[in-house]
């Protein structure tokens, strides 16, 4: 356990108490949960407030392009069986948003907080975590987030001297060139469907050749690490060998994968993989996601999908043709307002779908599902969608704004 630390100062103090107050108004006024407005307050307060919540804690910090708010969740629902946890369960996964968390934290043993890419060599610093777990980089937010390598590269010097253990995905070349800097590294082969950003070699810009799950750079040798942790169809091999399954009210591919990592984050904290992966079945939906729910008088699951990354991933989660989907994408800050991605998803997969496009841009959608020969309806909103959509469970499928706006018109 993390060694404890001094009592909070009374200018610490002083920041908590005036963020929960900030928190409770934003609230108060019906402009959401207020975790970043009382971070950012609290922090304007403290500059150092971070760094002396987490002083007391085992942190994990969890970061990816995809994945990481589910993953987030798995492990702490393992951790428990160790000890009382606190987490930025809700996704708020900048330094302010973390602090606001973290604020609540005073009794807990560990602390699980997924960190925003571009933030996590900051955050890193400021609160000495145990573990780190990096999952998956891929194209995000273009406008904001630029070259994916850029990223690991940022990733790869923060990690430079980092006392942490690193848990990284053996199957993402740009994950393992950014985690190879650190002294400690635990491989896990969770696959990577996406490859798309992935064919350079992140070391030396040569091609990077692939031979069924190994790969390898043709210039440089730069290449796939030996992984300890290995996921195998509904189990995950441990280090000794060992296959321990995975049964998840999660569903997908994607999700065994979080499983799988985070089984190997519980077991540095000494939480062997039939108890932690026991405790992860618990989870049914994160922050809505995955969640059916009724309205209208129709049942509709609601799927989040950002990236190509996850759109790829969310397309092999829908029931088969004619199930009726419903497409939402927004283009606003927490977006990313470059929609030129949608021309790097294969919609092709909707084929047979009868689709409703709903959402800020759905004009954009609709001419790349043209494009790709999908059978569609432009509306309004979600129950003109719902209204005009044939009988059957709906499948929703938002990137991120898209979908918080759903989930409130839906009542969830």
């Amino acid at each position: 356990m993390a060694e404890s630390t001094q009592p909070l100062s009374a200018r610490a103090k002083l920041a908590v108490t005036a963020g929960r107050a900030a928190a409770a108004v934003s609230r108060a006024a019906g402009r959401g949960s207020g975790s970043v407005i009382g971070g950012k307050v609290a922090l304007r307060l403290d500059p150092e407030l971070l760094s002396r919540l987490a002083g007391h804690l085992d942190v994990v910090l969890v970061s990816a392009t995809n994945g990481k708010t589910t993953t987030t969740r798995l492990i702490a629902e393992a951790l428990r069986a160790g000890g009382e946890v606190v987490s930025n369960a809700l996704g708020a996964n900048m330094p302010a948003g973390i602090t606001s968390a973290l604020s609540g934290g005073s009794t807990a043993r560990y602390g699980v907080i997924e960190v925003d890419e571009k933030y996590l060599a900051g955050v890193a610093r400021d609160v000495t975590p145990k573990v780190i777990a990096l999952l998956n980089l891929s194209r995000d937010q273009l406008d904001r987030a630029a070259e994916t390598r850029m990223l690991a590269e940022h990733w790869r010097e923060g990690l430079q001297g980092v006392k942490a253990t690193v848990v990284a995905n053996a199957d993402d070349p740009l994950v393992v060139w950014a985690a190879s800097s650190s002294g400690d590294v635990v491989w896990v082969a969770a696959g990577q469907e996406w490859k798309d950003d992935a064919w350079s070699c992140p070391s030396c810009g040569g091609v990077l050749h692939r031979n069924g799950e190994d790969w390898r750079c043709g210039a440089c040798g730069f290449g796939r690490p030996t992984p300890t942790w290995v996921l195998s169809g509904d189990h995950v091999l441990d280090p000794h060998g060992s296959a321990w399954p995975i049964q998840l009210q999660l569903p997908g591919r994607a999700n065994k994968a979080n499983a799988a990592s985070s089984a190997a984050v519980a077991a540095v904290f000494g939480i062997p993989p039939h108890v932690s992966l026991e405790r992860m079945q618990a989870v049914t939906a994160v922050a809505g996601r995955y969640d059916v729910v009724s309205y209208l008088g129709r049942d509709i699951r609601l799927l989040l999908a950002k990236n190509p990354a996850g759109w790829l991933e969310t397309f092999s989660l829908i029931d088969p043709p004619p199930t009726p989907v419903i497409l939402s994408v927004n283009a606003r800050g927490a977006d990313g307002t470059d929609t030129s991605w949608l021309w790097d998803v294969d919609y092709t997969r909707l084929l047979g779908h009868p689709v409703a496009v709903i959402g800020d841009r759905r004009l954009d959608l609709a001419v790349r599902l043209e494009v790709a020969g999908v059978d569609f309806r432009v509306c309004a909103d979600a129950a003109e969608a719902v209204r005009t959509l044939p009988p059957g469970r709906i499948e929703a499928i938002a990137n991120y704004t898209a979908f918080q706006d759903l989930r409130r018109v839906v009542g969830n």
